[in-house]
């Protein structure tokens, strides 16, 4: 057992309690919370960063990415790692290490140590992801862990939820450095918790083998493809730096799915893609995170820039997608089970698709009310929930039962990248019409005249309405046999 030696025992007093395991789970909950939290807090403080560090918005939107593609890019190795080195230890030093990234980026001077703290922070949030539910399941009995997993979820939604409020407070305020100075005293408390609090890690893998290999072919792989998305409105579609993108980012992707076909210990179980119910819902997870945090770009600069709305109003209009998303997701499992996902699926699209259109047509416009835009993203939301929550659960379902913990890390997975694309697909379309409006000398005066700024992030919603659809596709193409 390598972790063993290196892990505390609980404190002897609280292990004996009764309510011990629902301690365990509260520090689980804490990991929760905070990625949450960070992942949309982000979101409402670029455009106020885009002033602070004088970059372009091509630039800025690494600080939202980097996080993602850190988490997104390490997860499937730390998952590994965790089962040979021990989940305590690893959790305690994934909050560690978020916490201290966390105190470094509000430090920071600059674009580039901003970008390279926020890599740090997704590292810690990776070992997080990769421990959470591992060690929530190991450490409750079984007619607890629905429970227990209830409070999980219940702590994701608080911190999506809470984050545009929090960072529009913290905005208008006290300076964008708290927005990432927040998760620090959460961090401090977890670490001083988990110490005290998580057992030891059990049941811990015999083998020792690392698919570096995988690791060294996915982690490139990734980063190229975010790249080329992000950069599709700076680098011409035909110069080198993008061709060559484009090629070694398929290249490695393809000796990445060739090498793991024949690895002892694979890091993604591909045998899982034979399913093709499987691999649509894989697809609808990737779309719906993209379509939420698509949206929470596009609206953070068209409401704070282009209507010069405050920072804590943009916060509260914001929070009600996710609050909307919170409230229909247990609704829509029963839905599902009456209806079928496919059918509360294709309805959550097309609630998303009409409410792309009103904000577009509508909410984005000097004439647009409170009430309209409030309307516009709660009707979002509530689409998302409904295709969030029953495409989930039916993907789950679609895996063996022997492979839930590897379905589950696939579909974390998807969720870091579709939350990448969502971001890079429409921060490089709104650049693109941006310098459609205007010349290169013009570009970064647009994005503070309101008019023709709107006029940027309306044309830009055609991307989600796509990701929309692209969903919607997923869920049409799965199988009769696995609708239910």
């Amino acid at each position: 057992m390598p972790g063993r030696s290196f892990e505390s025992q609980p404190l002897p007093f609280l292990s004996r309690q009764s309510f011990y395991p629902w301690l365990v789970v509260g520090v689980t909950c804490i990991g929760g919370f905070l990625g949450q939290l960070d992942a949309s807090i982000v979101q409402l403080a670029l455009p106020a960063l885009k002033l602070a560090v004088g970059a372009s918005v091509d630039d800025v939107r690494w600080v939202a990415i980097a996080y993602l593609l850190a988490y997104a890019g390490c997860l499937p190795l730390f998952g590994r790692v965790c089962e040979i080195f021990g989940r305590k230890l690893l959790y305690l030093l994934g909050f560690a290490l978020f916490t201290v990234a966390s105190l470094l980026c509000g430090l920071a001077t600059d674009l580039t140590s901003l970008i390279v703290f926020r890599t740090l922070q997704g590292i810690g949030g990776s070992l997080l992801g990769a421990n959470s539910i591992a060690t929530l399941i190991k450490s409750t009995p079984s007619d607890k862990r629905g429970r227990a997993m209830g409070f999980l979820t219940a702590s994701q939604a608080v911190g999506l939820s809470a984050g545009p409020v929090v960072g529009g407070i913290l905005l208008d305020t006290l300076g964008w450095q708290w927005v990432f100075w927040a998760a620090v005293p959460f961090g401090l408390a977890a670490v001083m918790l988990g110490w005290l609090v998580l057992p030891q890690s059990t049941d811990l893998a015999d083998s020792t083998d690392l698919d570096w290999h995988g690791a060294l072919l996915l982690m490139p792989s990734l980063v190229l493809g975010v790249l080329v998305l992000n950069q599709t409105s700076v680098w011409p579609l035909l110069s080198p730096a993008m061709i060559l993108s484009v090629v070694a980012a398929v290249v490695l992707l393809a000796l990445f799915l060739r090498h793991e076909r024949v690895a002892a210990s694979p890091l993604v179980d591909l045998s899982l893609f034979g399913a093709n119910a499987f691999t649509a819902g894989i697809v609808g997870v990737a779309m719906g995170y993209a379509l939420m945090y698509g949206m929470f770009f596009l609206m953070s600069f068209a409401l704070i820039h282009g209507l010069h709305e405050s920072a804590r109003l943009v916060g509260i209009k914001l929070a009600v997608i996710p609050i909307a998303i919170g409230l229909l997701a247990s609704f829509a499992i029963s839905l599902s089970e009456r209806w079928g996902s496919r059918a509360v699926g294709v309805v959550g699209m097309g609630l998303c698709t009409a409410a792309i259109v009103t904000i577009s047509g509508l909410a984005l416009h000097p004439i647009g009310t409170l009430i309209s835009g409030l309307s516009a993203f709660a009707v979002f939301g509530v689409g998302l929930g409904l295709f969030m929550a029953s495409n989930t659960n039916a993907t789950m379902e679609a895996a063996p039962a022997s492979r839930a913990g590897t379905a589950s890390a696939l579909v974390n997975l998807m969720r870091a990248l579709g939350s990448c694309i969502g971001i890079s697909a429409a921060s490089s379309m709104m650049s693109w019409r941006m310098r459609q409006l205007a010349g290169p000398d013009e570009l970064d005066k647009l994005y503070f005249e309101g008019s023709r700024l709107l006029d940027g992030v309306e044309s830009s919603l055609a991307v989600l309405v796509l990701f929309a659809l692209i969903a919607a596709a997923g869920l049409l193409a799965r199988p009769r046999s696995a609708v239910r």
